[in-house]
């Protein structure tokens, strides 16, 4: 019998002796005291060390981590970075934020998916805006998350820095607070969609973003989320399952129908709670550019 099998079997004695410990393991290592002479050691199991515990994480921890960023935002397309309080455009998305409070007192309602049927129907504008009409209420804090790992336009329209971003928080690169961008709004987070690799679809349903969602969700008072194109990839449809409602952007004249059907089709287990028509000519309608109708939860036929 070997001299080390013998100390194996004279410490498990001893650890019979004086009762089970799972707190301590017996650990052997190659390091020896003398030559053939095996040190036996007990160990503590290993622990994860928490650096972003609950009680640390929190509003003002979040301000004190995420300074001000220098943004330069599309004045064209973002319409609440100026003093231009009846700017085309930005009483139809006060309206809309009227409708989802609306909604709200019926229903849990804070995390919002805006998605399309195809690319280039003005999601992203239409996040972006609501993001920003979101806060122009005093006290009112707003989180954006550019979710479209696949083409990210967010972070261009807000004139922001790209990365780090979701994608390096999904990848474990980075924490809550080295990803969120505070802008120069006040209230306004952002978080962009970062450098993605090759497989955005496996990125976000590997668990972190369930858990950063659940993070972040006491901190704001609406979480507004830029999918990508509900028709083309199903990115849409697993970040729904984080969200409590889902907003569908349109564009006059130009999304097909059928296209349109399947993309609400594709969310028809989910809570889609309005749409939005984008692209409507100025002076075309009563409602200016964007119309809003929101009816609950339909059923589906």
């Amino acid at each position: 019998m070997s001299r080390i099998h013998e100390a194996l079997k004279k410490a498990e004695q001893e650890r019979a002796g004086q009762g089970s410990q799972p707190e301590a393991e017996l650990t052997v290592t190659n390091t020896y005291a003398e030559p053939g002479a095996p040190v036996i050691r007990r160990e503590s199991p290993p622990t994860t060390p928490n650096f972003n515990s609950a009680s640390a994480f929190s509003f003002d921890a979040l301000l004190a981590r995420c300074p001000q960023a220098n943004w330069s935002p599309d004045l064209k397309t973002m319409l609440f970075f100026h003093d231009e309080e009846h700017k085309y455009g930005t009483e139809e998305f006060r309206t809309l934020r009227s409708r989802l409070y609306q909604l709200r007192e019926r229903q849990p309602l804070k995390k919002i998916l805006v998605t399309s049927a195809l690319p280039k129907e003005g999601k992203s504008f239409v996040s972006a805006n609501l993001a920003q009409v979101m806060v122009r209420q005093h006290g009112r804090r707003a989180l954006l998350i550019d979710a479209d790992l696949r083409g990210p336009k967010l972070h261009n329209t807000l004139g922001a820095t790209p990365a780090p971003g979701l994608a390096e928080y999904l990848r474990g690169e980075s924490d809550e607070f080295g990803v969120i961008q505070r802008g120069p709004m006040e209230n306004l987070f952002f978080i962009p969609a970062g450098h993605a690799n090759a497989n955005p679809a496996e990125l976000l349903a590997n668990g972190r973003l369930k858990f950063l969602m659940s993070r972040l969700e006491p901190l704001f008072d609406w979480i507004i989320v830029d999918s990508p194109p509900a028709v083309p990839v199903t990115d849409g449809v697993l970040l729904s399952s984080y969200c409590d409602g889902v907003l569908m952007v349109v564009r006059s004249n130009a999304t097909p129908f059928d296209l349109a059907r399947r993309a609400r089709h594709e969310f028809r287990d989910k809570n889609v709670v309005g749409v939005v028509l984008n692209g409507i000519e100025e002076g075309s309608s009563p409602y200016s550019e964007y119309y809003y109708a929101a009816y609950g939860r339909p059923a589906v036929k």
